[in-house]
């Protein structure tokens, strides 16, 4: 009997029942979205931030004392690393976290004429071959998306430079220019560099030419390295500052996450004599613009289920009224309350649940619009956020149901059947 009069109440209030079902599937659809761009957001939001530069500087250890203490800066009293150590940093426990990487050597150029020159080594597109095995392209390109060239990068391999904007006025030089150097080798400018930083008042070549300049061959000053991290907490602090201070247990759970500090340690496990420092406006600026965007996504979530909860409330609320008189008779033939409210949460919750069986789906289309647009690639469908969004539905519901419910218990039979 029960069953038969919901399937009643369904098709003769069909157009009630569907509209609730599209207000709970449009809240669903935005909220189950937003979850899974939230839970899946970290990534790609840090994946946009690498191109704007490093967050970890590796120099080495000793570095720092020789030259703010004791004032050397002559490459003959400076220390280095390795190059050949470079392949090394694929091969950390975070190894996929690493998105790019590029070693600089800097020191002065000795033209033909005696001028000095200021200027740095680097690769600008380098694909080196991993202890691994595997190949992986790096350099400076991937990093510096920033960088504007008037003209076009050095090619690995050949005695090419780009020329920082300001050093170009000074020394009017110009694209195409060539560079007499006093060990016989000769640059050709082929390009302009205009950064906002210190390299626009430098030379930039290959990290090879400004080894045999220097003739360290061999060796670089420090690497700058790009990393996917995870927003620093008190444990990340706390590691930071000594890791050696942590418990067994927090160690474990530092060492096993993303975060910059983490990255750093292991890198300087496998660089020899090497000190690696996040660089901390770029990684705390990534945390907080991930959490801020998280709680955006989770702002449009709570709004969104509102919305929905005031849409279902109206129109339940609709429904009780026009079904006044049916629902009083129910109550005059003995229903109790609880029996009425039961019948009426049964029509909406079968309601909602097709609405947020709908809504999931389109929720999860919803994403991947999302994902293409902002981040140009598709948003993972997290599991975790069907339960989320069942509870969120039937919440919803729930909330919508109450002023219903209240006008179900102050109905009163006998007023209701006397048209009162």
């Amino acid at each position: 009997m029960f069953w038969q009069m919901v399937k009643g109440a369904l098709v003769r209030q069909s157009n009630r029942f569907m509209l609730i079902a599209l207000t709970v599937a449009l809240g669903v659809s935005l909220a189950s979205a937003m979850l899974n761009v939230m839970f899946d957001v970290g990534d790609k939001v840090n994946r946009e931030l690498k191109a704007y530069g490093a967050n970890i500087t590796v120099t080495p250890k000793n570095a720092a004392l020789l030259r703010d203490v004791y004032g050397l800066t002559n490459s003959s009293a400076r220390e280095f690393l390795n190059e050949s150590d470079l392949g090394k940093i694929k091969t950390i426990f975070w190894t996929n976290n690493i998105v790019a990487f590029a070693p600089t050597l800097d020191g002065n150029l000795i033209l033909k004429d005696g001028s000095e020159l200021p200027a740095l080594g680097t690769w600008f597109e380098h694909t080196m071959t991993l202890p691994t095995g595997e190949t992986f392209s790096t350099g400076e390109i991937e990093m510096k998306s920033w960088w504007q060239i008037e003209g076009a990068y050095p090619v690995e391999g050949k005695s090419e430079a780009l020329i920082g904007s300001k050093l170009a006025i000074e020394k009017n030089i110009h694209v195409g220019d060539v560079l007499e150097l006093n060990n016989g080798d000769r640059l050709t400018i082929s390009g302009v560099l205009t950064s906002g930083g210190d390299e626009d008042q430098a030379l930039l070549t290959d990290l090879a030419v400004m080894q045999k300049a220097l003739n360290v061959p061999g060796k670089i000053a420090s690497i700058d390295i790009s990393a996917i991290t995870t927003p620093e907490n008190d444990l990340a602090r706390k590691a930071a500052a000594n890791p050696d201070m942590l418990s067994q247990q927090e160690r474990e759970i530092w060492y096993c996450t993303a975060y910059v500090s983490a990255i750093a340690y292991q890198i300087e496990e496998v660089i020899g004599n090497s000190s690696a420092r996040p660089v901390r406006q770029i990684a705390e600026s990534e945390g907080k613009i991930l959490d801020k965007t998280q709680l955006l996504m989770l702002l449009i979530t709570v709004l969104s289920l509102m919305s929905a909860a005031l849409g279902v409330s109206n129109l339940v609320s609709a429904n009780i009224m026009e079904r006044s008189r049916e629902l009083g008779l129910l109550k005059a033939i003995g229903a109790t309350n609880l029996g009425v409210i039961l019948l009426i949460l049964t029509e909406i919750f079968i309601a909602g649940c097709i609405g947020g069986v709908v809504g999931y789906f389109a929720g999860l289309g919803l994403a991947q619009v999302i994902g293409s647009t902002v981040f140009g690639a598709g948003i993972a469908n997290n599991v975790v956020v069907i339960p989320i969004v069942s509870v969120l539905m039937v919440t919803v519901l729930l909330v919508g149901s109450v002023p219903a419910i209240r006008m179900l218990l102050q109905l009163e039979p006998a007023s209701v059947l006397h048209g009162r």
